[in-house]
């Protein structure tokens, strides 16, 4: 054990005239080291936290307030209209003090609460302006004058160099729409997928709800909008993922897939160990707020909260309702090989260990034969099975001795590695190596990730690379910005030697990984058992397919003059008819992190237009420039459907919420109990890419990763994440069910080929001209009608 192998540094001998100790050089040397570094990362910490807590004004801001006060004592001017002769005749102990320094402390102190003043008057002035949200429904490439005013207002008021968490304070809340205008827009949401007589059924319980008990609800809303930083994120994490007792393996957790083309080494245990040491180097600059906070064109900036808890951070089941455990200053993480659980530490003499060295202790775990203790090998399967069992037997069997201990271990690590045993990877020469690769990531073997751990790093044989992680505490983007950091500082930071491994000299003295000691009896070893079959289940059942589309990509659609988003979700929406042959629900997650403490939002993509533009497609009647039409319109309406949401004036967190609050208050209803019950056969995420932009993939166009994925939100419809790369390729990540007759994950992916070359063949220049003559001609019946 570490602690074990520095305890030898310290030893004493009992004799009959005294103790003689024996103190080790080295390790009072390392302890030295230590205290030094926790205390300079302390300082620096404290640094930034003041920094960050006067942002946009600067400490050195103070001084100038104050030197300007001081001088107004010498010329006989004074700025404070009395006030600092106030603060001098009422200061405590001035009897005791000369006049000179009754004046001096009276301007400072005015000068302090001035300077405290402006800073509140800067935040609520960056504020204010970052409430408004008119720049984000102007036409692409077009800004009104009012829009470059607000721009540089907002670039004024930002201040310089913020740091990671700089703007929380000036972020604006998150508004609570009107009960009008949401069921306005749920009731024109759910228009082209009802007959006449559910649609009215569903407009009398609309309106039953908004003229009896949606002012009570509201009300409540708006006081919860006012005394909370954002009135959805708290309920939102916990009933939608906290309270739930089914699996998080493949129903919650998501995954992200490392490099398309490239494998920087095939050399598991170095691939690894560059990857481990530059997750650290973004964790110390997570943890000192030196990250640049994200900002939407370039500018407007984004809620930085969720990325607080992505290291030392477990989820920890309960019978209810689980609860999300995030530590501080953890300095080992848990590596998982073969059934055994090994702790390795990060640190040594007060740094990081060098990803020579890492490789050094992940080669011993990868050399080690000993064999799983009894219940060790498919223990995690505890995490990806049913929550009440899982929480019963943390209590019984893992609340004490050495099994608490090495419980402790694995929760309280920054994160936790597995080194796998088969490789994975994209392989152009396989059909299916993207699916295999998918379900490695999302689910595994049921055993061989803990699912409940913030994320899980997966290394394989082949030194390619994933992400699993837990969905509860962030949002894919989050982790998503964490990965592209690692993998850019790892191929082109880090690098490796010609013979594949990390570069650096190879220290031989660092203390052996140490296994985690287990003692599971006969009836823990049943209930783990019981999770891994219940697991495995839903295992067997994802139908996954991954697919590259390399025809064209965001850069001819822009060329289209269209959205890159919404030319893909008509293309769903035109794949989803010719699959089932009906429109059904559709989910696309929109963020909302232009607001404090913002998550997501969801975009109802199956629009009364988007309806008509599929039906235009699939009538042979129809004419090229007709269906051109009816898909521009169908795209500027998916835009602002997905502009409001980014804004805070989506539909269905607000239903959701005030859905929460009719169950505090025990008030039925059944308009909220309808639309929270009704599924979403097609769930679709957008995976964003470049958030950071480390890497140019114009000039290295083979570094680009490969997005993730999640499994199928519907028992019997499809969940399908894409990640639009670069100009030329779109990336389609597709689940579902094989226990459903009725989906096929690589069925609707040649649906999508399909829909996607098809609404390119729209857009020629013959039919570009051709719709707008069309549309002239409209205009011009149009106005003869009115005349």
């Amino acid at each position: 054990m570490a602690e074990a192998h520095q305890a030898v540094g310290f030893q004493f001998t009992v004799r009959p005239d005294g103790v003689d100790l024996k103190l080790s050089q080295e390790v009072i040397k390392n302890i030295y080291l230590s205290g030094v570094t926790a205390w300079k990362k302390k300082a620096i910490q404290f640094k930034n936290g003041v920094l960050a807590g006067v942002y946009p004004a600067s400490p050195s801001s103070w001084l100038i307030v104050v030197i300007a006060m001081m001088s107004s004592l010498y010329i006989r001017i004074d700025p404070s209209l009395g006030m600092i002769d106030a603060i001098k005749d009422n200061l405590p102990q001035r009897d005791y003090m000369s006049v000179q320094t009754r004046a001096v402390l009276s301007a400072i102190l005015f000068a302090t609460g001035l300077w405290l003043f402006l800073i509140y008057l800067l935040r609520y002035t960056l504020k204010a302006l970052l409430s408004y949200h008119g720049w984000i429904f102007e036409s692409h490439g077009k800004m009104s004058t009012s829009t470059k005013v607000w721009l540089s207002l907002v670039k004024m008021f930002s201040g310089r160099r913020p740091l990671l968490y700089s703007f929380q304070a000036s972020l604006p809340r998150l508004p609570v729409p009107s009960v009008d205008d949401t069921i306005h827009r749920y009731l024109e949401s759910v228009r082209p997928l009802l007959d006449g007589e559910q649609y009215n059924q569903m407009e009398i319980l609309a309106n039953d709800f908004k003229d009896s008990k949606a002012t009570q609800l509201q009300r409540y809303l708006i006081l919860k909008s006012w005394w909370a930083t954002n009135y959805v994120s708290d309920w939102w994490e916990e009933y939608i993922y906290l309270r739930g007792r089914s699996p998080i393996m493949v129903n919650s957790n998501f995954y992200i897939m490392d490099l398309l083309y490239m494998t920087p080494t095939h050399r598991q245990a170095a691939r690894a160990g560059n990857v481990v040491h530059a997750m650290l180097q973004y964790r110390r600059k997570l943890e000192r707020g030196e990250h640049a906070p994200l900002r939407a064109v370039g500018t407007v900036p984004m809620c930085s909260t969720q990325m607080e808890r992505m290291f030392n951070t477990t989820r920890i089941p309960g019978i209810e309702t689980d609860i999300v455990q995030h530590l501080t200053d953890r300095k080992h993480l848990i590596v998982y090989h073969k059934g055994r659980f090994f702790q390795v530490w990060l640190y040594t003499g007060g740094r990081h260990l060098l990803p020579s060295e890492l490789e050094t202790q992940f080669q011993k775990i990868l050399n080690d034969t000993s064999e799983p203790q009894p219940g060790e090998l498919k223990l995690a399967a505890l995490t990806a099975g049913n929550r009440v069992p899982w929480a019963r037997a943390r209590i019984k069997y893992f609340s004490l001795g050495v099994n608490k201990v090495s419980l402790d271990a694995i929760e309280s690590a920054a994160f936790v590695l597995t080194l796998d045993d088969e490789p994975q990877g994209y392989d152009s020469a396989k059909t299916n190596s993207l699916d295999s690769y998918a379900k490695s990531l999302l689910h595994g073997k049921c055993y061989d990730r803990w699912f409940d751990k913030s994320f899980t790093l997966i290394s394989y044989p082949n030194g390619k690379m994933g992400i699993n992680a837990e969905h509860s505490w962030a949002d894919a983007p989050v982790v998503g910005h964490m990965w592209e950091y690692v993998l850019a500082t790892d191929c082109f930071h880090l690098g490796y030697t010609e013979e594949g491994h990390c570069k650096g000299d190879v220290n031989k003295g660092l203390p052996h990984p140490t296994r985690l000691q287990w003692q599971i009896p006969k009836e823990c070893q049943e209930i783990i058992g019981t999770s891994y079959l219940s697991a495995k289940q839903i295992a067997d059942d994802v139908d996954f397919h991954g697919y590259l589309f390399s025809e064209f990509g965001k850069g001819l659609i822009k060329k289209c003059k269209t959205s890159p988003d919404a030319f893909i979700q008509l293309a769903l929406q035109l794949a989803q008819f010719r699959d089932q042959g009906v429109f059904c629900l559709t989910y696309e997650s929109s963020m909302t992190r232009m607001f404090r403490d913002g998550r997501t939002e969801t975009v109802r993509s199956c629009t009364s237009e988007a309806v008509a533009f599929v039906r235009a497609m699939e009538d042979a009647s129809g004419t090229n420039v007709q269906r051109l039409a009816l898909f521009r319109r169908a795209a500027d309406k998916h835009q602002n459907m997905y502009r409001l949401a980014m804004t805070g004036s989506g539909i269905d967190r607000h239903l959701f919420c005030l859905y929460i609050v009719s169950k505090y208050l025990g008030v039925d209803s059944p308009f909220l109990e309808k639309v929270l019950s009704e599924p979403w056969k097609l769930s679709t995420s957008q995976t964003p890419q470049q958030q950071l932009n480390l890497v140019d993939i114009n000039k290295f166009p083979k570094y680009v990763g490969a997005g993730g994925g999640f499994g199928p939100v519907a028992d019997d419809g499809y969940g399908v994440s894409y990640i639009i790369v670069g100009e030329n390729l779109i990336t389609f990540h597709i689940s579902s069910k094989f226990s459903s007759p009725d989906t096929d994950s690589c069925r609707f992916g040649q649906h999508i080929r399909k829909a996607m070359l098809d609404i390119q063949g729209l857009f020629k220049p013959e039919n570009d001209k051709k719709m707008v003559e069309h549309g002239k001609l409209v205009q011009l019946e149009n106005g003869k009608k009115h005349i």
